[in-house]
């Protein structure tokens, strides 16, 4: 790995990470993504649902699609009612944790961004015991500091709110900040592609940056139907070990991407990956997953006649908080894993996938 990619990798996701994309309303991502994939694909386009297809051709003259999809879209917060005091009641889009929302900065994203912070009566004036109690999303507020009338000319009940932070560089590559799930999935296919500029493929590359993923794996069950891949790979990221996870989670940070096993997954596909992980000296780290892996490979797997998919995943710490935390050389070695695999598929996929 070279420093420069290296620093690519970090630059991109630094600025896609604070980028708005909720669920539904990822304009503005999608058009940083396209940017990035115009310099590393052969043809680049959106569709009517707000998929971002980047496609890299071949080596031959295969026709055989191979799709990779990473979902751009995050989870966020919409506007339920303006408060005649002038305070922004909101609701959330998505698995948004209200543990982690109270003393948030965020920016609602009406006729402009406008900066507001998530606030709850404080401690001092609550009733015994209550202090022991999370404050449910009910009972918070977005201050502003606008007054009602203001905020009626600048703000309307639905609209988007996002979580207002910075990327977080921390010690040994390991990075923190909003939105990594799966802005990181975002970048692994960049590294991909940029990989694949140095690799001989026969089959053509379609990496999807699909949209909704969060409610509901929409872009991924559209862009799957148009696309009607011969082989298909997600790529998202899953929950490493924390202290206390108490046992329940096995995949390590810094230790590789997590491939997954199971009903959700063509066999074939995850013993070329080991097989590709092993040839190349890569680190992996075994994911089973017996049933929904809640990742766009279940929607892509079950398409019109049906997908051969596969899934690898980022370790991350903290997932849906503001504070996501992974580290880039899981990243790196996930998008050169992933170009290697690529490179070494067989000219008949029906021979390697047929059971």
């Amino acid at each position: 790995m070279s420093n420069a990619q290296m620093q690519s990798a970090r630059e991109f996701l630094s600025l896609i990470s604070i980028a708005s994309g909720v669920s539904g309303y990822e304009t503005s991502i999608a058009s940083l993504v396209k940017d990035r994939f115009i310099t590393l694909a052969d043809e680049v386009r959106c569709d009517t649902f707000g998929n971002v297809y980047a496609l890299k051709k071949g080596n031959s003259k295969s026709d055989k699609r191979i799709m990779l999809a990473a979902h751009m879209d995050e989870i966020g917060l919409m506007v339920k009612k303006i408060d005649p005091r002038g305070f922004l009641r909101f609701t959330s889009i998505g698995g948004v944790d209200q543990r982690t929302l109270l003393s948030q900065e965020v920016l609602v994203h009406g006729r402009q961004a406008i900066p507001g912070i998530i606030g709850s009566i404080p401690p001092h004036l609550l009733q015994k015991g209550d202090s022991d109690q999370a404050v449910k999303m009910e009972d918070m507020v977005i201050d502003v500091g606008l007054s009602a009338a203001k905020l009626n000319e600048l703000i309307q009940v639905g609209d988007i709110i996002t979580l207002k932070r910075d990327i977080v560089p921390l010690l040994n590559n390991v990075m923190a900040g909003k939105s990594l799930d799966d802005r990181a999935g975002v970048v692994v296919m960049m590294v991909c592609l940029e990989e694949l500029s140095h690799l001989k493929h026969i089959h053509n590359v379609i990496a999807v940056a699909t949209t909704q993923e969060e409610v509901g794996l929409r872009g991924a069950l559209t862009s799957a139907y148009t696309l009607n891949p011969d082989l298909a790979v997600a790529i998202d990221v899953t929950h490493a070990s924390t202290p206390d996870t108490k046992g329940q989670v096995g995949i390590e940070l810094g230790k590789g991407p997590a491939v997954a096993l199971g009903p959700n997954i063509h066999p074939a596909i995850y013993c070329h990956f080991s097989e590709t992980a092993e040839e190349h000296r890569l680190p992996i780290q075994i994911e089973p997953i017996p049933g929904h892996s809640g990742t766009d490979a279940w929607a892509i797997q079950v398409s019109q006649a049906g997908v051969p998919t596969g899934l690898i995943s980022i370790p991350l710490r903290y997932m849906h908080t503001s504070v996501e935390t992974l580290d880039m050389q899981d990243v790196i070695n996930s998008g050169k894993l992933l170009a290697h695999f690529i490179a070494s598929l067989p000219e008949d996929l029906e021979g390697l996938l047929c059971y």
